[in-house]
């Protein structure tokens, strides 16, 4: 049994048929091609599959997407600004606060809803918002910097320069 319907994702309606129990995750991965929302541990421990969902951070992995029907989904890929990299994107790549990068779209997400409700989050209020992502690689230190350094949410970089 399948059900049709249009989802929303950064700005854009697909138009959908698909089983009513997929998850939001397989339906940004497989139906519409968008990779950079990671699938981790399927299971909303590790925040990998993070997007904002009418700008609130949500686990994809745990929602199917036809709850999403009606809403606004961004996905990593949504948060560039036409050519530039998100302030929060450009301030990462500055400050180090990048490694392997697979728990980066999660820790972008999260981060990006974190500084629409509070401009000049502390380092404890970056934790609490980064606290539904898990990183393997950097112990949090570099990323919790990055963040923190004054201007993160205000850079202004093209997405191409990648430094």
């Amino acid at each position: 049994m399948t059900r049709t319907f249009d989802l929303e994702v950064n700005g854009v309606a697909y138009p959908l048929t698909i089983d009513p129990g997929r998850s939001l995750l397989s339906v940004l991965r497989g139906e519409i091609g968008l990779t950079g929302t990671k699938e981790g541990c399927d299971d909303c421990e590790c925040g990998a599959c993070m997007v904002l969902i009418d700008g609130q951070p949500v686990n994809s992995c745990s929602l199917l997407a036809a709850q999403a029907e009606g809403r606004s989904v961004t996905t990593i890929e949504g948060i560039i600004d036409g050519d530039r990299l998100s302030e929060i994107q450009a301030g990462l790549l500055d400050e180090g606060g990048v490694q392997c990068g697979f728990c980066t779209p999660g820790m972008i997400i999260s981060a990006t809803a974190l500084f629409a409700r509070n401009p000049d989050p502390t380092p404890d209020e970056i934790r609490v918002g980064l606290s539904g992502n898990l990183c393997r690689c950097t112990g949090y230190g570099r990323i919790i910097e990055a963040l923190a350094v004054d201007g993160v949410g205000r850079a202004d970089r093209p997405a191409e320069s990648g430094s």
